[in-house]
């Protein structure tokens, strides 16, 4: 049988109800106009992407839910709504004439557990988008996609675009990456719609992995909280594990340089591409992790357990936590999906953005960003340390109360196979 070239799965192509041979091409009409829209714009990597642009004196429409914690700079614009919401959409993208469609739901923690947001969200709503880009005749569409549409928990070492394929949508651990790897390959299938009265919409997709900076929300101060809260006190998986990380501003870049190489003064290189996005370099999580250990004033973790017992913990804690909903939240120390990035490598190339779209990362320092984090941590109020206590103990004698239920329903035998093959 003869491969698919795009790479796109066939549930995909049936799905879209095409296939990517009957997509035509049509010469644009006019050149690309400097409006650009941010979906997720209120976010971290949404936000810091927009103010680049609009630094660059482009002008910059930040669409979101919720409204961005960091002041507009000139040129910006922010737009509450909903991704999912069609006309919010259609009006938005009036003059626009670039999509970056960063807005996502599920990445990590307890998000990770709510299947139908995660659904709706970034499926549905990169379908609304990739609508609305052709009834408004925007000729470009940039999509933030993840490392986790390839990677699944088996190892990856330098793996490149041509040679990693789609992780199985139905092996994958968590919606979070089925539903990423869902909305990757609609975004490329939808590369070569024709536009109502002439041009072509061209899109991409990057494929970045955790993201660091200066006031990133989601990883660093979620990792500071278990250490601070004596969590990480133990280490999992090989010591040779390694994974890539990018710095915000690198992300940012290669953006930008993916939108310019999608239109003809570069030769519409980009057009139908993926591209792998990283700092450069491989690291070992809980050695790149050192300074923030260093500043909370921790020494590394030293106890070294087995993976198997931390992939059924976590297995564990995620039943305790969708069991336990109605009546509180649970917090969530690491899920399945998690404790596998931990402890199995999987690190890409980005020769191929730096051959097609002329990427070059800059080097960045963790412990900066770290610091940075220390400064603002500072000047939040802190939580009292009886009441963080209390809560520990509380948590702990829940967990152990009802630890024998959660096995019991769930099966040790199912949960010991998939920890074994880690």
């Amino acid at each position: 049988m003869k491969p698919n070239p795009t790479g796109l799965s066939p549930e995909i192509c049936r799905a879209s109800g095409q296939t990517p041979q009957q997509k035509t091409e049509a010469k644009p009409t006019q050149a690309p106009r400097q409006k650009v829209l941010v979906t997720g714009g209120g976010g971290y990597l949404g936000f810091s992407l927009g103010s680049s642009l609009a630094q660059s004196g482009t002008s910059v429409i930040l669409l979101d839910l919720r409204r961005p914690q960091w002041e507009l700079s000139p040129g910006m614009e922010f737009i509450q709504a909903d991704v999912r919401d069609e006309e919010a959409l259609f009006h938005a993208l009036e003059g626009v004439g670039c999509v970056f469609h960063v807005a996502s739901y599920g990445m990590s923690g307890a998000e990770k557990l709510q299947k139908e947001q995660i659904e709706s969200i970034n499926v549905g709503g990169t379908k609304r988008v990739i609508d609305a880009c052709v009834h408004r005749r925007v000729p470009r569409l940039v999509y933030t996609s993840t490392v986790n549409v390839a990677f699944g928990g088996k190892p990856i070492e330098q793996g490149d675009e041509d040679s990693v394929p789609y992780f199985p949508l139905d092996k994958h651990m968590d919606h979070y990456s089925r539903t990423k790897a869902i909305a990757d390959q609609l975004t490329l299938m939808a590369n070569g719609t024709p536009l109502p009265g002439g041009g072509t919409l061209r899109t991409c997709v990057l494929r970045p992995p955790g993201i660091y900076g200066p006031e990133e929300q989601k990883h660093l101060p979620r990792i500071a909280s278990h250490i601070k809260k004596r969590l990480f006190m133990f280490r999992f998986g090989d010591r040779g594990m390694r994974m890539n990380w990018v710095h915000v501003r690198n992300l940012v870049k290669a953006h930008v340089l993916a939108a310019e190489a999608l239109t003809a003064a570069k030769g519409y290189v980009a057009s139908g591409q993926a591209y792998y996005i990283n700092d450069g370099e491989s690291v070992n999580l809980f050695e790149w992790m050192t300074p923030l250990f260093e500043k909370l004033g921790h020494s590394q973790p030293w106890v070294q357990v087995p993976t198997s017992w931390v992939y059924v913990t976590a297995a564990v804690m995620e039943f305790l936590h969708l069991a336990l909903r109605p009546f509180g939240s649970l917090p969530l120390l690491l899920t399945r999906s998690e404790v596998q990035s931990v402890a199995v490598t999987h690190t890409f190339r980005i020769a191929k953005a730096r051959a097609q779209l002329g990427y070059a990362p800059d080097k960045f320092s963790f412990a900066d960003s770290v610091e940075r984090y220390m400064q603002s941590a500072s000047r939040q109020p802190r939580a009292s340390a009886a009441r963080t206590l209390l809560r520990l103990l509380l948590g702990l004698l829940l967990l152990l109360g009802l630890l024998g239920l959660a096995l019991h329903v769930l099966g040790l035998q199912p949960l010991q196979e998939a920890a074994q093959s880690l």
